[in-house]
């Protein structure tokens, strides 16, 4: 009946998402979404954040410069400079939530028909964005260690793949694998992208949860040591998994002829982030907030991911594998004896939600895998929601070995 554009004729929506119909059903314990803890949301700074930033009632009822409030962007400078990634102003761009960052690059960026190299497994609502964008998805897979560059590399060198237009990573605590970029490959991705002149897409959502190992910089700061390096990165950040969500603040870090076209682009979308929530980051971030509260996350998530790596041993035993992350909000795993559909519908009678993992791959999908979120649920309740995982596989007739 309507003349749909082709991206729309017959769009896929979230597949995680659409589990979220569950998540009302009483006593329903879910690992399935990315969503931070929000008993750990600091309620009391941002409120004080709140008041501060009323004071100046006019600036957080109008509208705001499109590309953010010059106070905030003044805060995020100074973040990304004690994240060893300094930046300028006209390279630095506010967006509602990261997700917006990667809309509008895309839009900058990428043409139908243009090669995009993803990771694989990936995170779906980037895969969702780029079908949208019509690209050509390449994708090179990931181990304990990260992106696998050499793999990259060989697909470049021999022609097996044209030069993609931008490469999308998340480097550290991957979603959905939870694995961190070794700064070995960090370096020579780097390298590949300045020989062959391809984007590289820094998605930073969870760099500042770290509870285990030592820290590896991020792509962006390591352009220092890789000449010529600094024009192939654009870097994804935000406050949503460190502070808050539903502040819906994000941000990019752009060579300044990316990021000024961007904010052509983020002017026909919503003309400004909302000034409201930015001045309230701004007050938050300027009084030190988010350096004195973060410990406090991730000592919880320390002791939440210590929880679900040995609730899924001690019930779950040689019938699952997985590496314990180092940081971040998931574990990825695989199951040895049944694929994920067929044990999801036991899980969800036994009230306990997962992801399974074939909505994280663009092709070729491992049905056995699966994303398991501890950052929301309390200790207790993950320990629960191993068990009634556990009760699910017994449900499918496998045994546990």
């Amino acid at each position: 009946m309507y003349a749909f554009t082709s991206p729309f004729a017959n769009p896929a929506g979230s597949p995680i998402r659409e589990l979220f119909k569950y998540l009302s059903e009483p006593g329903m314990i879910s690992f399935a979404g990315g969503y931070p803890a929000s008993d750990l949301f600091d309620v009391d700074g941002l409120a004080a954040a709140q008041t501060r930033a009323f004071a100046q009632p006019t600036r957080c009822l109008q509208y705001g410069p499109t590309d953010g409030l010059a106070e905030l962007k003044a805060q995020l400078i100074l973040l990304m400079a004690s994240r060893g990634a300094p930046c300028a102003a006209e390279e630095l761009l506010v967006t509602t939530g990261s997700q917006q960052g990667l809309d509008l690059l895309l839009r900058v960026m990428v043409a139908p028909g243009d090669v995009v190299v993803t990771e694989q497994p990936a995170y779906p609502a980037t895969l969702q964005a780029l079908r949208l964008q019509q690209a050509k998805i390449v994708t090179v897979p990931v181990d304990a260690d990260g992106l696998n560059v050499d793999h990259l590399s060989a697909l470049l060198r021999e022609g097996k793949i044209a030069v993609p237009k931008l490469l999308y990573t998340v480097p550290t605590f991957a979603n959905p694998t939870g694995a961190t970029l070794s700064r070995e490959r960090r370096i020579a991705l780097l390298k590949l992208a300045v020989e062959y002149r391809f984007l590289i897409v820094e998605d930073d959502p969870y760099g500042d949860l770290r509870f285990a190992g030592e820290t590896v910089p991020t792509l962006l700061g390591l352009t220092a040591e890789v000449p010529g390096s600094r024009d192939w990165v654009v870097h994804f950040s935000s406050l949503s998994k460190v502070v808050a969500p539903g502040l819906r603040v994000g941000w990019t870090v752009a060579p300044p002829e990316i990021a000024r076209r961007c904010v052509v682009a983020k002017q026909t979308v919503d003309l400004c982030s909302v000034p409201w929530t930015q001045a309230i980051a701004a007050e938050y971030l300027a009084d030190g907030a988010l350096t004195r509260h973060l410990p406090k996350i991730t000592e919880a998530y320390r002791r939440k991911c210590d929880a679900m790596c040995g609730a899924l041993r001690d019930k779950l035993g040689d019938a699952i594998q997985f590496h314990a992350p180092q940081g971040g909000m998931f574990v990825w795993a695989r199951l040895a004896a049944v694929k994920t559909s067929e044990l999801l519908p036991h899980a969800i009678a036994q009230k306990v939600l997962f992801v399974p993992g074939t909505a994280f791959f663009a092709e070729h999908a491992d049905e056995a895998s699966l994303r398991l979120s501890f950052a929301a649920p309390a200790v207790t309740a993950i320990e629960d929601g191993v068990a009634r995982l556990a009760r699910a596989m017994d449900a499918t007739g496998k045994k546990i070995g």
